[in-house]
This record gives structure tokens, C-alpha cells and sequence, in this order.
């Protein structure tokens, strides 16, 4: 995965960084796992706007991805790797051997034509595979990861994202993941083996306002540019700046912890994320 920089012919082609999509083998979604997405433009069910910046945009219909990969023992064939609207990651249709096709998150280096499967056991940790963390060997980076055992993944499954499989102890895996968080989860959880696609999206620059509102993002106005009763920063003569940077309702912005102390998932987190 590259990224593509442009000669700056126009003031939005100076900065602007977008991916080369060479990974991308199809243009056209298959038919039969889309849906229609619709907007809400930060509207509630009753007209009110409850959600700022939100609006306008490009219009998206919604790709079905099966994040549970519950279909065992089954060989898939994958035809080729698309790209999606709704996600930062590249997505790759899989023809199985039954006659179904299904959408997958594409792991980085998936090639079209090449076989992957979803088991219990005996499967080789091949990138694309899908098996029970207690399955995959000591040190496998994983990706769409379980938390609750036939749910569907959950963890890592944005562009560049994965965890390393580190420790196996009775029922638990230890698992660090790419925030550099260390936690537990049940070895019962399925994983897919790889690294989640599209690594260089981190790198994208717009370069112009129009490509954000083609994304359905809004201009969104500074705190320090408010009057004091519409924000904490607010408020001040000439250009003062807002003090301690803080939302909206006052939540303080840098190294404040939110987090529920009392939350039940508390015990599974070994090491929090790094700063």
C-alpha cells in the first residue's frame, strides 16, 4: 500500500496525500451483500439536530461483512479485493465452495485466487484464516478479534490495526494489541491471522475542505472562537486563547481518564494503552 502525493497545480493538490489503491482488484460491489444506508444528517426521529458538523456527503450503500467467519470447514476462494465506503479498511469477496459469497475484512497481503478457510483445528495460520486464539501459535498477529465467543470480532479491525498473540494460560489468552494495551480474552474467541489492510490510511491529508464534505463531515468551529456561554475556551479580548483545552461540557481534553472505574471488563486488562 503506497500513498500518491500530486504537483501542486491547485492549492488543494499542494498538501493533499491520498492512497494509490493498488491492492484494489474490482470497482463494481458484489449486488447481492449490499444494503441501503441511510442518513441522518444529525437528526433525531423527531427533525431535532443532536449531532453537530454532520451532513450532506456522498451517497454510501452499505457493504455486508461477516465479522463472525462461522462458516467451518468450508473453502473459500477469494475473488477479489474491494474497496468500501463505510470503512478504513479494504474488504475482499469470498466465493465458497457451497455456491455463498461473503464480504471479509482483507488482511494486508491477501492475494486474489488464493484460498482461505475458517475452522476449529488443524488449519494452517495463513494469512486469512480464521480459528480459535488457542488454535494459533505464540507470537501470530491476529486481527477481528472476538471478546464474546460466536459474536463476531470486534478488536482490531481498522486499516493497519492487529494484536500479537504473547501468552496462553487455561481458558485466557494475553493478547497486546496495537495500542499497546495488554489484555486477557477467552481462548474460545475466534481470530482471523494477519494484519488488517490499507496500513498507509493513517497518512491521508484532504488537502481541501471539499473532500471532507464529500465524506458527510460539516465545518466545525473552534472552542477559542466561541463566545464564553457556548464553550469553556470561549470568551476573551482580542485573540486569547481558551485556557486548558476542554469538550463542550467541560470534560478536560489531555490525559483526563473517562473510563467507568467500576466497569466489569476492568479485571481482563492487564496493561493499559501507552500514551
Amino acid at each position: 500500500m503506497g500513498i500518491q502525493k500530486f504537483k501542486p497545480n491547485t492549492p488543494g493538490l499542494r498538501f493533499k496525500q491520498i492512497s494509490d489503491f493498488d491492492q484494489i482488484t474490482s470497482s463494481s460491489p458484489e449486488k447481492s451483500l449490499l444494503v441501503k444506508s441511510k442518513k441522518s444528517g444529525g437528526r433525531n426521529n423527531t427533525g431535532k439536530m443532536t449531532m453537530r458538523y454532520v451532513g450532506g456527503g456522498h451517497k454510501k450503500r452499505y457493504r455486508i461483512i461477516d465479522f463472525k467467519r462461522n462458516k467451518f470447514d468450508i473453502k473459500g476462494l477469494v475473488k477479489s479485493i474491494e474497496y468500501d465506503p463505510n470503512r478504513s479498511a479494504r474488504i475482499a469477496l469470498i466465493y465458497y465452495t457451497d455456491g455463498e459469497k461473503r464480504y471479509i475484512i482483507a488482511p494486508d497481503n491477501l492475494l486474489v485466487g488464493s484460498h482461505i478457510i475458517s475452522g476449529k483445528k488443524n488449519i494452517n495460520p495463513n494469512v486469512g484464516n480464521c480459528m480459535p486464539l488457542s488454535e494459533i501459535p505464540l507470537g501470530t498477529t491476529v486481527h477481528n478479534i472476538e471478546l464474546s465467543p460466536g459474536k463476531g470480532g470486534v478488536l482490531s479491525r481498522s486499516a493497519g490495526s492487529y494484536a500479537e498473540l504473547v501468552a496462553k494460560e487455561g481458558k485466557y489468552c494475553t493478547l497486546k494489541l496495537s495500542s499497546g494495551e495488554i489484555r486477557l480474552v477467552l481462548a474460545t474467541c475466534l481470530a482471523t491471522i494477519g494484519v488488517v489492510s490499507n496500513k498507509s490510511n493513517s497518512l491521508i491529508k484532504s488537502g481541501k475542505a471539499g473532500r471532507k464534505r464529500w465524506l458527510g463531515r460539516r465545518p466545525r468551529t473552534r472552542g477559542v472562537a466561541m463566545n464564553p456561554v457556548d464553550h469553556p475556551m470561549g470568551g476573551g479580548e482580542g485573540k486569547a486563547s481558551g485556557g486548558l483545552p476542554r469538550s463542550r461540557k467541560g470534560i478536560p481534553a489531555k490525559g483526563f481518564k473517562t473510563r467507568n472505574k467500576k466497569k466489569h471488563s476492568n479485571k481482563y486488562i492487564i496493561e493499559r494503552r501507552k500514551k
